[in-house]
């Protein structure tokens, strides 16, 4: 918001168009008087067009340079206010299946992949003091973005990852034991890992069950999120190494126990969720347990905007006097 550190000195410059306006009207009749210029009952001398224009821009530009002046002496500025966070808030990694099975559209009319992605973005959204990063399985699995409260860095990732981009296998055990290791040396209160997927693992060296327990015992909260349901999905993704478009369907094969087992072997959490309302239930589920109470204050941060008016009237009062001197023979 703005803000002004001589509010005189602003109302003066709001007020200084009307007062020289005013001004102007009165002294103009009291001085003036008029001096006949061309031959007794010829034409009346007028003067060119140029000239009547800038006889009404130049008085509105002294006017503005004045109006300018009387703003930057005021110490105008704008007020933003800032939140500011005492406390840390809970480190949470989310593990998402990027295998082309979650290409699978039973959310509603979109695929599982979108559905996760919007909503982990959701969830960061409404959770600002959380650091939050993702860790991508496929065929093998990559640490994407490490914990981080920067939003614009985690949407923007979020928002270029693809399906099969790792490659077409899951490789669950992999993508756990890399989460584990990065929170292994967190100091946040709570530590968290959110893993969704549709599938058992396929893939990679590391076996689910072994790297849940790594996570159980550093003190690592897990939740398991088995997304879509059984029987015959359409699917419709672009495959990112060949460029080219694959629809059809494919049996989905869901297997909840193998997921229940990766969660219980952390002593963790599963949540099903066959549905987007089913997914959006269990990310409630997961912002109500994963909850951490941290203070808060607001702080203000100036901007000064003298500098910007200052040079603006410079500006003009040059562009002034140059016109005056080209136009109107006036020297500068």
């Amino acid at each position: 918001m703005p803000a002004f550190d001589n509010p005189l000195f602003a109302l003066a410059a709001f007020a200084a168009p009307v007062v020289i306006w005013t001004a102007k009207r009165f002294f103009r009749g009291a001085f003036r008087f008029s001096i006949p210029l061309g031959t007794p009952g010829g034409d009346s001398f007028t003067p060119a067009a140029r000239f009547r224009l800038f006889s009404a821009f130049l008085p509105a530009a002294d006017t503005a340079v004045v109006c300018l002046l009387l703003l930057a002496a005021s110490g105008p500025q704008l007020i933003k206010n800032e939140t500011v966070w005492l406390d840390r808030g809970a480190d949470i990694l989310f593990v998402l299946d990027c295998s082309p099975s979650m290409a699978g559209i039973d959310m509603d009319g979109r695929n599982r992949f979108d559905t996760a992605r919007e909503l982990i973005e959701n969830f960061a959204s409404n959770r600002p003091v959380d650091a939050i990063g993702l860790v991508a399985a496929g065929n093998d699995a990559a640490l994407l973005i490490p914990p981080t409260v920067d939003r614009k860095t985690l949407r923007s990732r979020l928002e270029s990852l693809s399906i099969g981009e790792l490659g077409d296998g899951t490789a669950l055990g992999v993508a756990l034991s890399l989460a584990a290791l990065h929170l292994e040396r967190s100091s946040a209160e709570r530590k968290a890992v959110v893993m969704i997927s549709d599938g058992e693992n396929n893939a990679g060296s590391v076996h689910p069950l072994t790297a849940a327990a790594a996570l159980a015992a550093q003190g690592t909260s897990l939740y398991v999120i088995g997304v879509g349901s059984s029987g015959e999905i359409p699917v419709d993704y672009v495959d990112p190494v060949s460029k080219l478009r694959r629809t059809g369907s494919f049996e989905s094969r869901y297997n909840a126990d193998n997921l229940k087992a990766i969660a219980a072997a952390a002593n963790g959490v599963f949540l099903y969720a066959p549905g987007r309302e089913a997914f959006e239930s269990a990310f409630n589920s997961l912002n109500k347990s994963e909850t951490v109470v941290s203070r808060s204050v607001l702080r203000g941060h100036k901007q000064s905007l003298q500098e910007p008016l200052i040079i603006a009237a410079l500006i003009l009062a040059c562009l002034s006097s140059l016109l005056r001197a080209v136009f109107l023979g006036a020297s500068l």
